[in-house]
């Protein structure tokens, strides 16, 4: 039986560079770096970046990292001043911002939770929407 995620590998086209990018202005904590690769972990997550050729995808596919309330609008603004590229707008509960890591990938912060979500979704549920 599944008991949870175990970890995400995503491929870096530099891993120099996105080690830098995810160490340096997202604060993951490097556990081991290699040639073609990098073990970082933040709480925990295992984020594992490994060199490779990088396919985007233009679909809502994405990364969400979670963030304190109060430390939001600090951390958010540290990213776009480093040169982040926003990739989406927020519309949901909660605060977020949607950007780009060195390679494309669609990653978020988020200041809530799926608790949070829910009880927003209750009060203006989407189409067709199912609780359980």
């Amino acid at each position: 039986m599944l008991n949870g995620l175990n970890h995400i590998t995503i491929a870096v086209s530099d891993v120099s560079r996105s080690f830098d990018f995810y160490v340096n202005k997202l604060g993951f904590i490097p556990k081991a770096r290699w040639t073609c690769g990098a073990y970082l972990c933040l709480g925990d997550l295992w984020l594992c970046l490994s060199a490779d050729s990088v396919a985007t995808q233009e679909d809502y596919t994405h990364y969400a990292f979670s963030i304190r309330s109060e430390d939001f609008d600090v951390f958010a603004n540290h990213l776009k001043l480093s040169g982040i590229t926003e990739w989406k707008i927020n519309k949901s509960e909660g605060k977020s911002i949607y950007f780009l890591d060195p390679d494309g990938h669609k990653l978020e912060i988020h200041d809530g939770n799926l608790d949070s979500r829910l009880i927003a979704c209750m009060k203006h549920p989407y189409e067709k929407m199912q609780f359980f």
